[in-house]
């Protein structure tokens, strides 16, 4: 006869009457799939292994989780109770799930005597996210010339620890006041700081809050038996866990730019080394030189792998012997020893042949040059950090799978071949045959240009749907060039979404029926509901950009069509369910998707590729289509 660890079955019971009877009396709809999400997680939990959950739009992942995670806690022995991490990777979601799931939850719950107190929670984040109370009184004695938006900032400063909503401060004064990597033992401050008094009680909570960077750091803490960043803890729900294999590539990339040049020079010069600092500034001006030379002009930031030259070689050792010097002084403070170390370490790798690293130099737009040496281990490094621990976790997102099974995902995360593991998989309710109609034109002329022929597309759809449009496009460049193609001949207001998208995004959302051109971060993570987006317009299938790193990875397959197989399809596809998912985001919701791409077209080479990503829906390459789909599902109100 079985037996269930205990807890288990009530958990179970309980998470029925939540879910079925509980959160509907407060105006939620039972949504089975969500169910069945809870129930999966409740069985990760209480049988300590990984589940890669996949949850379709709409189906409501968040408070399943939340749910499981906290009957969990509820039954588990008092000797065993201990926090729960959630890891997500946008500050939009991690503010949602303490500021408004959390607290609606813990207040149902409450009502219904399923719990006996609030549920506690913070949000952890980098040294760098908080305010430094000595530096931001260091930095205010200095602003006289300041702006008056800038002033207030500062002064806003003084009440608001969490420099993420300190609006209107500019980059530089962000990091003036933000706390550093070391803090000096005698600062005056010390034992009145709001930061180490925020550490303090952010060790108290039952659900710790953070970023994949934060989840990352403290596991690479716990290797390096160094002091913990978060408290141990019991389980870890990864959130938008399709994004881990990036913060993860990311956190195991060592980087050297001339910003932290700079900065390490004024830290040096505040330390009374004006001369020694002039001396390491010049040095790696003359490497940065040698990198620069025969470089084309740039407008766009660009990666190039690294070749060690003459000039190169013996410019990396005139900078490693410099900062090497500097870092014997004897009354070098211990932060700025750790800063030199840090920086003589990277550019060592440099001059040898480093086979677990990829080393490449990353240019901005107007030419300055940073060292950057990757690792080639990144899935190894994931399961020694993570994996390997044996805590119970939950990774779940809307796009694992590519052509509907994980593989892929298995691979970036380093659980191939990992047992025990489990898979969960929930479409999203939404009924796409009814509401959603999928539009791939026929191959375009070959007299036409590309850009062209973009624009001429999204004049006849925008016409067809009368506005109420969101473009995605794979670059700004493109975008760009597209709307200057258009040559003003929308007749609805449109929208550009540059870096800074939130005020565009804001516009666009009130115009009633603009049209808005976006690209990069837009292609998740923001939502349209009701008839702000009828017309999904992608205009190239989002084939991930080459680079240094996936120019080594290509290197690793026999020949460039099992790589392409391998890798790059899989993550189009990821990709373009993720830009899909911003057309319908309620059942009541209905949206034309329009995939301009020639490839994806009937015959193209991606055809079969790009609808196994997508949700089946009906689908036609007449414009004619378009256009009754519309004046069938829209209310007469939204052509007015």
């Amino acid at each position: 006869m079985q037996t269930y660890p205990t807890g288990y079955a009530e958990s179970h019971r309980m998470a029925e009457q939540i879910s079925r009877e509980i959160l509907p009396r407060h105006g939620m709809a039972v949504r089975e799939e969500q169910i069945a999400l809870c129930h999966e997680v409740l069985d990760t939990l209480y049988n300590k292994e990984i589940s890669l959950c996949e949850a379709g739009v709409g189906i409501g992942k968040t408070l399943a989780y939340l749910v499981a995670c906290i009957l969990w806690q509820m039954h588990r022995p008092n000797q065993l109770k201990m926090p729960v991490v959630i890891s997500t990777s946008s500050v939009a979601l991690q503010d949602a799930i303490l500021n408004e799931y959390l607290p609606d939850l813990s207040t149902i719950l409450l009502a219904e005597s399923i719990i006996t107190g609030p549920i506690t929670a913070v949000v952890r984040k980098g040294k760098e996210r908080f305010v430094c109370d000595a530096r931001l009184a260091e930095r205010q004695s200095k602003a006289i010339s300041k702006g008056q938006r800038q002033k207030g900032s500062l002064h806003m400063a003084e009440n608001v620890l969490d420099l993420d909503h300190v609006p209107g401060l500019s980059k530089y004064d962000r990091c003036r006041i933000c706390v550093p990597q070391s803090c000096p033992r005698d600062c005056f401050l010390r034992l009145d700081c709001r930061y180490q008094q925020y550490l303090r009680d952010s060790m108290k909570p039952d659900i710790q809050i953070c970023n994949h960077n934060y989840l990352l750091a403290n596991a690479s803490h716990r290797l390096e038996e160094r002091p913990l960043l978060l408290r141990q803890y019991q389980a870890l729900v990864v959130d938008e866990a399709h994004k881990l294999p990036d913060a993860a590539r990311q956190m195991y990339t060592e980087t050297l730019s001339a910003d932290d040049m700079d900065e390490l020079c004024f830290l040096l010069q505040q330390a009374h080394f004006k001369g020694l600092s002039k001396r390491l500034r010049t040095m790696f001006l003359t490497l940065s030189i040698t990198c620069t030379q025969n470089l084309p002009m740039l407008r766009r930031k660009i990666s190039v792998p690294f070749t060690l030259t003459p000039f190169r070689q013996a410019a990396l050792n005139d900078c490693i012997d410099i900062l090497q010097y500097i870092g014997s002084q004897p009354d070098m403070p211990h932060y700025l020893q750790y800063r030199l170390a840090e920086a003589e370490s990277l550019l060592r790798l440099f001059l040898l042949d480093v086979p677990t690293r990829i080393l490449y130099l990353e240019f901005s737009a107007d030419g300055q040059p940073t060292f950057c040496a990757a690792s080639s281990r990144v899935p190894q490094l994931l399961r020694s950090a993570l994996w390997n621990t044996r805590e119970p976790t939950i990774l779940t997102s809307g796009t694992l799978t590519a052509a509907g099974d994980f593989d892929h995902t298995e691979q970036l995360l380093g659980l191939t071949s990992y047992t025990p593991l489990r898979h969960f998989r929930a479409d999203s309710p939404f009924n796409y045959m009814k509401k959603c109609l999928l539009y791939i034109p026929a191959r375009r002329a070959a007299a036409v240009h590309e850009n062209q022929y973009l624009a001429d597309q999204i004049v006849n759809l925008t016409a067809a749907c009368h506005g109420h449009a969101l473009v995605l496009f794979t670059s700004y460049r493109q975008m760009r060039n597209v709307y200057d193609a258009l040559g003003g001949r929308l007749t609805f207001p449109v929208f550009q979404a540059g870096r800074g998208r939130n005020r565009t995004i804001q516009q666009f959302k009130e115009s009633g029926n603009g049209v808005l051109f976006a690209a990069g971060s837009c292609w998740e993570g923001i939502d349209f509901p009701g008839d702000m987006v009828s017309l999904l317009i992608i205009a190239k299938l989002p084939f991930p950009f080459p680079d240094p790193v996936s120019d080594y990875e290509r290197k690793q397959y026999p020949n460039l069509r099992d790589y392409i197989t391998t890798e790059i399809v899989p993550e189009m596809q990821k990709k373009l369910r993720q830009g899909f998912g911003r057309a319908i985001r309620t059942e009541q919701d209905s949206c034309v998707v329009a995939i301009l791409d020639e490839r994806a077209g009937i015959g193209g080479k991606y055809h079969d590729a790009a609808l196994a990503a997508l949700p089946t829906c009906p689908n036609t390459e007449k414009i004619e289509d378009v256009q009754q789909f519309i004046r069938e599902q829209k209310r007469p109100d939204y052509f007015l």
